[in-house]
């Protein structure tokens, strides 16, 4: 990590001390865990304060937590050839409500100081999880909440106009849960030849995707005999 991050690591750790716990960070980013009650006075003190000065809001973003942690391939007992790597496996219907399931992640930008900061807060509640809104600190976070409220069903409170925006006015469902079923719902399109909206069957089939791994494939050995005689 950088040295200007590990600045801006010290600052935040030091104005905030408990309110933000640090997780794990990647691509030399800051990542911060803030309370679901600590929200708001923390976000508006990062865009205000002069230390900070987060003026932009990136994105807002869902995370459904079911299942985290369990492998979903095999790779200890694998074949050579890579196949038979896929793990079967169906999510109960009990671990729906595990506690901290739903998340949601702020993407923060300090133009003035080109520096950038991740907060993730824990939704409060399971069905329906629930989030304050900072629309009214960041206006950009209208449309971004509305977004994680269609795909994940998370409420933002104080939203102003909380209303699906990539599904339908009649989907039902949040089909970015991950116990979210791809069969036995419908779906909406345009048909062409009659000429207006229908609703059929989703056609999502579902799978799992096994990584297919190619140790040896003949078809390139004389390929690869030239680019050795190249070299």
């Amino acid at each position: 990590m950088t040295a200007a991050l590990e600045k801006l690591a010290e600052q935040v750790e030091a104005r905030f001390k408990d309110a933000l716990v640090r997780v794990v960070s990647t691509a030399d980013e800051l990542t911060y865990e803030v309370a679901a009650d600590k929200l708001l006075e923390v976000a508006r003190a990062l865009r205000d304060e002069k230390a900070f000065k987060f003026e932009q809001l990136m994105d807002v973003c869902g995370v459904d937590y079911l299942g985290h942690g369990q492998d979903e391939w095999r790779t200890e007992s694998a074949t050579k050839t890579g196949f038979s790597r896929g793990v079967r496996r169906s999510l109960p219907q009990a671990a729906a409500q595990i506690e901290r399931r739903y998340a949601v992640v702020y993407h923060l930008l300090s133009v003035s100081r080109n520096e950038r900061l991740r907060l993730r807060v824990f939704c409060l509640g399971q069905e329906p999880p629930m989030v304050a809104s900072v629309t009214g600190i960041w206006a950009s976070a209208a449309w971004f909440e509305r977004e994680a409220f269609d795909l994940y069903g998370i409420l933002f409170d104080g939203n102003p106009d909380l209303r699906r925006l990539l599904t339908d006015y009649g989907f039902v469902g949040h089909p970015f849960r991950k116990d979210f079923p791809l069969s036995g719902n419908v779906e909406v399109r345009y048909d062409p030849e009659k000429k207006r909206v229908v609703y059929q069957p989703v056609s999502i089939a579902p799978r799992v995707l096994v990584p297919r791994v190619i140790r040896h494939d003949p078809r390139f050995d004389e390929a690869f005999k030239e680019v050795s005689k190249d070299a």
